[in-house]
């Protein structure tokens, strides 16, 4: 009726409906604005329309009503069929608590010993300064005095000597502002060509003005802020992570940001904290909306709702304990998180809808938060650089898959000239300059895992791009979420830090996600997980199907430098159809079998068809022989 009314193509807020009912009730509570909640978009209209999202108008009214009772106004009538109250959207992360900066002083003593290359600093993929720090990425297993595993990372070292991500692919960061002038970013902020900086006027139409990095959600304007006082440098450390500039002798490494010239993926900044401003409902859909129009593929979000089962005294009010219960009370969101799961990407990209995912909460609770919770989302609990839960992730119901966030407490007595809290023992990333006099600096939380797993979603869709593949969202989904390492083992022991470990175990999602085991999926390269310094026996049949009912296996082919890769100096080999493997190295390499599909003679010898498989063996540390802690 709204529609019909003329409200929706108004291009601005109105005073009245135009229907007597709405109108009485706007009469009394003092309404004095109504408006679509989503601006007209022709090049996105139909589909807006398909999803009833241009049904959705936004009231502004007095202060003598509280919103709870001018929403029961609304839904006792038969013309308003959902009512949403504008909540507080909460951070992933604590506003308050700052980052550990890194001083300027100690990074310029990293790029003189960078810079001389030699020892550890030259046995890294970038020359990036600072990527040695970053265990998160690369771990070998050589910090905090022994409280760190080998491989406890996203495993994007192997998976960037096949991409390093694609400029084509953007990741849409719902966070605080990002730097756009950070020398480490810069180069891989999405622009929208058609609009000009700090300009009033929507020159591409889409009902957003100035939008060239992205848009201000909470100020209404183009112009993306950072440095209000207030300001965490939280969206910046998050952009970091996804898509630094790699390899350009400065800095940081990030999972999907390119190599020297070669530009990464993409960072939209959908801005929907600043300072003290609380974020809200209204602007966040806004964002999604915005994110999945103009070209995101992959939503970044470290907010949420509190737990359902979090702590009420330490954390007041509790969050939503079911779906159910999140979606009848915040219809809005669900529909704009439906519209961008469902409506982004391209049938001619790598992935025909998109990816939204979520920090799992930091409340150290039994269940995620929402939205993250939801079953069409994904929700990121957080480790620490030894595969075991961080002291605050959230786990159990909700929570989807693991990735590194850090973690201060297990870290406290490690230190390094600028830290001595163990700082060092969180996520380092980018920050802005009035955060970080360097540019960089520390945060840890699962709204740090979240921008990981976002990163290594990016990176794998580049790779499909580059190999010309294409998915739906639940066929990449299911693919990101088995592209896992197992972190059970490690969860051992009886507690860490207060928490007991039990609780913990398979409930930290799928495992923790591993970028090159997801380029190999997309690549349709069957993965053999191994453990180093265990002789393994594998079995191959359900790689070969229907075949393996008659198949013997022939031969176990590999190069020297593969072997040499793994530390493996018997060759594999066959015994009793199962392939015997001892890798003395953790890293991956590939290997080739050969097989007969059909009957033996009576004379022994095979008839049939040969069939040639090629495997990609992924070794991984072991626990230590301690029970799990070194």
């Amino acid at each position: 009726i709204l529609d019909r009314e003329g409200i929706t193509r108004s291009g601005g807020p109105a005073t009245r409906s135009g229907i007597l009912s709405v109108d009485e009730i706007l009469d009394i509570v003092g309404g004095y604005e109504i408006e679509r909640v989503f601006p007209v978009d022709p090049r996105n209209e139909e589909r807006t329309r398909e999803s009833e999202l241009h049904l959705w108008y936004v009231v502004r009214f007095g202060e003598e009503y509280t919103a709870a009772e001018v929403a029961e106004r609304f839904s006792a009538l038969g013309e308003v069929q959902h009512v949403s109250v504008n909540r507080t959207i909460h951070r992933a992360y604590n506003a308050g608590k700052k980052a550990a900066p890194l001083s300027r002083k100690t990074l310029e003593a990293l790029q003189q010993q960078r810079a001389t290359r030699t020892g550890e600093a030259s046995a890294y993929p970038f020359d990036d300064v600072l990527l040695p720090q970053q265990w998160h990425l690369v771990n070998r297993g050589n910090m905090f005095g022994g409280k760190s595993i080998v491989d406890a990372d996203v495993q994007c070292e192997q998976a960037w000597e096949l991409s390093t991500g694609d400029e084509s692919i953007v990741v849409a960061v719902l966070d605080e502002g990002v730097m756009i002038e950070h020398p480490d970013l810069k180069n891989n902020m999405w622009v929208n060509e058609n609009e000009i900086y700090r300009s009033h006027k929507d020159n591409d139409g889409n009902g957003y003005q100035g939008d060239v990095y992205g848009y201000n959600f909470v100020k209404n304007t183009g112009v993306i802020s950072w440095d209000d006082v207030s300001d965490t440098g939280h969206g910046t450390h998050v952009a970091g992570v996804i898509a630094a500039q790699n390899d350009n002798g400065i800095g940081i490494s990030s999972i999907a940001g390119g190599r020297g010239s070669i530009p990464g993926v993409k960072i939209m900044s959908c801005q929907i904290f600043s300072g003290d401003a609380a974020g809200n409902a209204l602007s966040t859909v806004k964002a999604i909306k915005y994110a999945a129009d103009n070209g995101a593929v992959v939503l970044q979000c470290s907010w949420g709702y509190v737990s359902g089962l979090a702590n009420s005294y330490e954390w007041g009010d509790q969050g939503f304990k079911t779906q159910e219960e999140w979606e009848q009370a915040c219809p809005l969101e669900k529909e704009a998180l439906e519209y961008f799961i469902h409506n982004a990407g391209s049938p001619n990209g790598p992935i025909e809808g998109g990816l939204a995912i979520f920090a799992g909460g930091n409340e150290n609770a039994p269940m995620a938060g929402f939205p993250g919770a939801a079953d069409y989302c994904i929700s990121v609990s957080a480790t620490a650089a030894d595969y075991t839960p961080a002291v605050y992730s959230n786990y159990g119901p909700g929570i989807t898959i693991a990735a590194p966030g850090g973690d201060q407490d297990y870290y406290y007595e490690y230190f390094d000239d600028d830290h001595k809290r163990g700082e060092i023992g969180c996520v380092l990333s980018t920050l802005p300059y009035n955060v970080s006099e360097s540019g960089y600096g520390y945060m840890e939380g699962t709204s740090m895992a979240c921008p990981h797993v976002s990163g290594v979603a990016a990176l794998g869709l580049s790779y499909a791009l580059a190999k010309g593949r294409h998915y739906t969202v639940d066929e990449f989904k299911s693919m990101l979420l088995t592209a896992v390492n197992d972190i059970d083992s490690y969860i051992i022991g009886g507690t860490k830090n207060g928490m007991v470990l039990r609780n913990y175990r398979k409930n930290m999602g799928t495992g923790s996600i591993d970028a090159y085991q997801l380029l190999m999926q997309i690549e349709g390269t069957p993965c053999l997980p191994a453990k180093v310094g265990v002789q393994q026996v594998l079995s191959l049949d359900k790689f070969f199907g229907q075949a393996s009912a008659n198949l013997t296996y022939k031969s176990a082919e590999m190069s020297q430098a593969d072997m040499d890769k793994l530390g493996i100096t018997a060759a594999p080999a066959f015994s009793y159809g199962k392939l015997q493997i001892k890798c003395t190295k953790p890293g991956v390499a590939k290997i080739k079998i050969k097989a007969m599909a059909g009957s033996s003679s009576a004379n022994g010898e095979m008839s049939g068809m040969e069939i040639t498989k090629e495997f990609a063996i992924i070794a991984r540390s072991v626990q230590a022989g301690n029970g799990g802690w070194l």
